[in-house]
């Protein structure tokens, strides 16, 4: 079952012409002979299948051995096909192993094989550039957002937000508002902290301080102290819904939860998940930017995260071959038909734009969102370094000692903020 707190987690030149994209002369010495590996589901699978048929169509020469997965056994695999010196051609990267697999030697420069970036929306690229080189490219694209049920509004009274403007004390102040309008069980806003590393990112950004950088942590605890303390201002007001009914919320389907099933006006998710809820609660829901400490959306310092990336790797028998099938999947209106959104908006604009017009309504309007807002971003955050992977849950269990009252702000900052400290060490 996907919950709440896993789809969060889960949970994007070009030739003369966009059919040629992806296409090539056998590489001398290549054999043609290509293994990709993906981790996904059903959909997935069957759209990267299609993908790869028309690719090997358009490059007779090129054979691709199909090696699909799954998230929870992903990584093991991958890591013993590396140690087994059997590493696949094209690899499905995360952005929070491409600075570990390219330090290692991994993966390869993928600028030094033919893999084009040109046509990638702005901060899209950074993704995947480590120490100036590219380890990954970036397969889809999308961005946090605030999810608002314009039925949940209608049936409080209130007006949806002017989201350009909002800072984080009046949304707590509307979402508690919405709370106390609406009937029992139902709330104005689920709470930040199932997903709090996102937004814990943004507030960061906001105060000109980082996540971390190449050398460890980018922040003070006393900012993760004044983080803490923000958050039991909106539990005490009622904007969010009690630690125990985030707790069980966050194990839930998201059809069975609060965001799914009508019972919260606003939820934290990411842009590209606007079809799921669209399609669990029946309403046309509405994207809204997460609020700015100033009232200006041009001081959010927003970004574009890599949904995952294509990597190839360092021992490829034919890095030729392997750039032509990454550069079909990324940069080939072919290609981006075929898979339309499924790993997030197609990163370049050329091909977004190619396939607007296939998209589901609620496609387009992430799609548009993500235009609305390329004049707000900051600069792309820093590739996650060796053991950042795990900072998300260690945030995770810190704000939850807090907001169930077990720690206080400045107890659960120090206790985070010495726990990250050695993870990156």
């Amino acid at each position: 079952m996907t919950t709440r707190r896993r789809f969060l987690a889960g949970a994007a030149g070009l030739a003369a012409t966009a059919g040629l994209a992806g296409c090539r002369n056998t590489a001398e010495g290549g054999d043609g002979q290509l293994r990709l590996a993906w981790w996904g589901n059903d959909v997935r699978n069957e759209l990267t299948e299609s993908a790869v048929d028309a690719f090997t169509a358009a490059n007779s020469d090129i054979t691709v051995d199909l090696e699909p997965g799954e998230w929870s056994s992903y990584w093991d695999r991958l890591a013993a096909q590396v140690a087994g010196k059997d590493a696949p051609d094209v690899i499905q990267m995360s952005i929070n192993y491409v600075r570990e697999y390219g330090d290692r030697g991994v993966i390869a420069d993928l600028n030094e094989i033919g893999v084009e970036s040109a046509d990638l929306a702005p901060g899209t690229v950074e993704s995947g550039l480590v120490d100036g080189k590219l380890y990954g490219l970036n397969a889809g694209v999308n961005t946090s957002v605030i999810l608002a049920n314009p039925a949940v509004f209608d049936a409080a009274g209130i007006d949806l937000p002017d989201d350009t403007t909002w800072t984080w004390d009046s949304y707590r102040d509307l979402a508690a508002q919405l709370t106390e309008a609406l009937p029992d069980g139902s709330y104005g806003s689920t709470s930040f902290w199932s997903g709090s590393d996102t937004m814990f990112n943004a507030w960061l950004r906001q105060h000109d301080q980082v996540y971390y950088t190449p050398e460890g942590l980018g922040f003070t605890v006393d900012l993760v102290e004044e983080w803490f303390t923000l958050m039991r201002a909106y539990l005490s007001s009622g904007a969010n819904p009690s630690p125990a009914v985030t707790a069980e919320d966050a194990a839930q389907a998201l059809a069975q939860g609060l965001a799914g099933t009508g019972k919260a006006a606003m939820s934290l998710f990411y842009s590209n998940q606007v079809a799921a809820m669209d399609q669990a609660t029946g309403e046309d829901i509405v994207l809204l930017r997460p609020p700015s400490l100033t009232g200006q959306a041009t001081d959010r310092k927003a970004w574009f995260n890599a949904s995952m990336q294509w990597s190839i790797s360092s021992t490829t028998n034919d890095p030729e071959a392997a750039a032509a099938l990454v550069n079909w999947f990324v940069n080939s209106e072919e290609g981006g038909k075929i898979l339309l959104s499924e790993r997030g908006l197609p990163a370049n604009t050329k091909v977004r734009e190619a396939v607007m017009p296939l998209l589901s309504p609620s496609d387009q309007k992430a799609a548009q969102f993500l235009t609305d807002i390329e004049p707000e971003l900051g600069d792309a955050p820093e590739i996650p370094i060796v053991g950042a992977s795990d900072l998300p849950t260690v945030m995770q269990r810190w704000a939850e000692e807090v907001a169930f009252g077990n720690k206080t702000p400045a107890e659960g900052a120090q206790g985070f903020f010495d726990e990250a400290t050695a993870k990156v060490s």
